[in-house]
């Protein structure tokens, strides 16, 4: 899949319907910056978009992945299959981020447990101890997890689990 060539016929495609890349934006519930990282190749829209995409500049799915247009229709069939994936792949989003919410609940009421601690003179115990490492560990892994890294680390987990069976 080239980026850039996708990004390319995504510009053509806008143009095409006299668009900013700001209406264009609004159509998509995303910020400017974001359709223009899509026209410049550097970031692709997620697979719901895509096909909300295809279906509002009335191309093929294909032909979005290809960066250009062809001449035979998608079959209903494969689309259906295309839908499938896209539910998954949004359902498993869903349940990364209620994973993420929990932790970070989790964290933060370890950090607070510990501030109260803290003020109380009671920090170096224990139970401060345990709720400090905790709370700067939960900050660790959210950071590592919404940084431009994490689909990597995901990908090494999924390998690592693999391995495992």
């Amino acid at each position: 899949m080239n980026q850039m060539k996708i990004g390319g016929f995504i510009k053509k495609l806008r143009k095409e319907k006299k668009l900013t890349q700001e209406q264009l934006s609004e159509v998509f519930g995303v910020s400017r910056r974001t359709v223009s990282r899509w026209e410049t190749g550097s970031n692709l829209p997620d697979l719901d978009i895509l096909i909300e995409m295809a279906d509002y500049f009335h191309v093929d799915l294909r032909e979005l992945f290809d960066g250009e247009r062809k001449d035979d229709k998608m079959d209903k069939e494969l689309e259906e299959v295309v839908l499938k994936v896209a539910d998954y792949s949004n359902e498993e989003k869903k349940k990364l981020t209620g994973r993420m919410h929990m932790l970070f609940i989790a964290g933060f009421i370890s950090a607070m447990i510990y501030m109260i601690l803290l003020f109380n003179d009671r920090g170096d115990h224990f139970i401060g101890s345990v709720c400090q490492g905790f709370s700067i560990g939960t900050l660790f892994v959210g950071v590592m997890m919404t940084s431009k890294y994490a689909t990597k680390i995901q990908a090494l987990k999924i390998k690592a689990l693999r391995r495992q069976k």
